[in-house]
């Protein structure tokens, strides 16, 4: 294998190798892996400097929460809005008035003056389509290994946006996901750098060893590629919640730097701790809340959030005639918050086929593409 120097030069700077073992933190019964600070900002100055122009951009995207000092709020209150994961003047609008004033220590008098304090910062107003277009550039495109499956998606997963793919087992999402975590890190076209990537696994499928196979295609350093991917499994719908406010708090200390965040699968807890009708609106409410969090996170920190979802009978669809029986679980709900949804099939062999299954600009179209040693990839004629 060629030195990673050699073959992707650019993704050097994304994890320099530590020269002592990453610290352990723990919070709870849970352990998170995390680079030790000095990688961390040896990191984002290299960045600064491989990508001047593009970091101009960055910085004006992340308004830093203790701007608010120079508006009169308080330091204490301040801490307490990051100890909920709200880090960026972009997270205050975001916030209701409602849910910052069930932040322990905010009393509606204060939560009123950081709205206040927020939108003197923000321009809270309207855009002409042509701001918005220029504002759009900074979406990227993240590869899925696959020609054919890019070209479907209009150049892979988008940032700022939530896709969702869902399909029966053995469709291929778990291989998606893994091949995500390597090509994520790849430079691509439009100046886009590579990045780090946060992993939340509720079904335990990942596997480190499928992404040192997948590094090989791509001539990559395994040490290299397994310190660009932040772990962390999730055990209850609850849990799932409150690590959110977790990759909150890192896509801002980190700024720029993260690209991609994987949950696989979006849905799977959620059929444990909630059963039956009863349960059904609670759910969908819990749901709900934690899609608007990913949805926010998206598009504050201009990240691309990739969620597989698992399938149901439909009972209702013998009656109707369908062809397929199945769908999606999570309802209109997880249907609506979903920038771009995929419907995963199997085919022949190891090969697959993704269509289009919703999505706010691509037509309904369909792709081939296999599942290989190396990860996703193109399907052989």
């Amino acid at each position: 294998m060629p030195p990673l120097s050699e073959a992707h030069p650019q993704l050097l700077y994304l994890s320099p190798r530590p020269t002592v073992r990453p610290e352990v933190i723990k919070n709870g019964s849970d352990q998170y892996f995390i680079a030790s600070s000095f990688i961390m900002k040896a990191t984002e100055d290299q960045v600064v400097q491989e990508e001047p122009g593009y970091q101009d951009d960055e910085e004006s995207f992340f308004q830093d929460i203790d701007l608010l000092q120079k508006h009169g709020i308080n330091v204490a209150d301040i801490k307490k809005l990051k100890s909920v994961g709200i880090c960026t003047i972009k997270g205050i609008q975001m916030t209701t008035r409602r849910a910052l004033c069930n932040v322990k220590g905010l009393s509606e008098a204060k939560v009123d003056k950081i709205k206040e304090a927020a939108n003197k910062l923000i321009e809270p107003g309207f855009l002409t389509a042509f701001e918005y277009s220029e504002k759009r550039k900074m979406v990227f495109h993240i590869t899925t290994g696959s020609q054919e499956f890019d070209k479907l998606l209009g150049g892979g997963i988008e940032s700022m946006a939530i896709t969702e793919a869902f399909g029966e087992f053995r469709t291929g999402k778990t291989q998606l996901s893994h091949t995500l975590c390597v090509t994520a890190q790849l430079p691509g076209p439009n100046g886009y750098t590579g990045g780090k990537i946060i992993f939340i696994d509720t079904e335990n499928t990942f596997r480190p060893d499928r992404l040192r196979d997948i590094a090989d295609r791509f001539n990559l350093d395994h040490d290299a590629v397994l310190d660009n991917v932040l772990y962390a499994r999730a055990y209850t719908s609850e849990h799932q919640m409150e690590l959110l406010d977790y990759v909150a708090a890192k896509f801002h200390e980190e700024a720029g730097i993260f690209k991609l965040l994987i949950i696989d699968s979006i849905m799977a807890l959620f059929r444990v701790d909630f059963s039956g009708r009863g349960e059904l609106a609670e759910r969908q409410q819990k749901l709900a809340q934690m899609l608007s969090r990913l949805q926010k996170i998206s598009e504050e920190y201009n990240v691309a959030v990739f969620v597989t979802n698992q399938m149901t009978a439909d009972p209702g669809a013998t009656m109707t005639f369908q062809a397929d029986p199945k769908k999606p679980i999570g309802g209109h709900i997880l249907a609506h918050a979903s920038t771009t949804r995929i419907s995963l099939r199997k085919g022949r062999g190891e090969l697959r086929i993704a269509k289009i299954y919703d999505s706010p600009e691509m037509p309904e179209n369909e792709a081939t593409f296999a599942i290989t040693a190396g990860g996703i990839g193109d399907a052989k004629e």
